[in-house]
Order: structure tokens, then sequence, then C-alpha cells
């Protein structure tokens, strides 16, 4: 049985979360719902998957955390990308494109 492409994430979640803050600041919430609604429901983000992403970024200078509102009037915090996270997407998108048509070379094969 085939597995959900959401299963193949593991090792794209960051570069995923880099590109979806690039648009500007978000909470985990709205990350998630972000990266679902353009994948058209293709990639689900599980919470604690995201949450561990995030945080990462945060430890190594990728980005960077604020307590603000969310649109509910609840306490959340906010991820922004930092001058760092905008130079580490680079390297990891190009990184990703190359791994994504190297893989389709493959499957491709005749």
């Amino acid at each position: 049985m085939p597995r959900h492409p959401s299963e193949l994430l593991y090792g794209t979640l960051d570069v995923l979360v880099l590109k979806t803050l690039t648009w500007g600041p978000r909470h985990g919430y709205a990350v998630a719902k972000w990266i679902e609604e353009r994948t058209a429901g293709e990639l689900e983000i599980v919470d604690a998957a995201l949450y561990k992403a995030l945080h990462r970024l945060e430890r190594s200078g990728a980005v960077r955390a604020e307590w603000g509102l969310s649109e509910n009037n609840r306490r959340a915090k906010y991820y922004s990308l930092t001058p760092r996270g905008r130079q580490v997407l680079r390297a990891e998108a190009e990184t990703f494109r190359r791994f994504s048509a190297a893989a389709a070379r493959v499957l491709e094969a005749r």
C-alpha cells in the first residue's frame, strides 16, 4: 500500500516552514494550515513534528519567536524568519530541488 505524501515529509519540514515564514510572522497553527492549503491537503503537518521543527529552527537562529494574540484573541507564539533563516532557506531549497530532480530521474527510468 502506498504511503501518504505527508509520511515522506521527514527531512523536508524545516524548509517548508522557512518558506511559509517568508510571507511574514505566523503562529504554529497558521504555519500548518498554510502548508496544508498550499498542497491541497496532500501534506498535513502533525503538531508534534511542527513544534519540534519550529523549536529546532529557533535554537539554530533561523527563526525568532514572540508572543502575541491570535485571530481568536488567544495568546500565541509567532515565528518569523531571520536573516540567517533566509540563508538557510536558500541553501535547503536548492538541496531539495536537486534531490527531487534526482529522485524523479530514478522513478521515471525505463
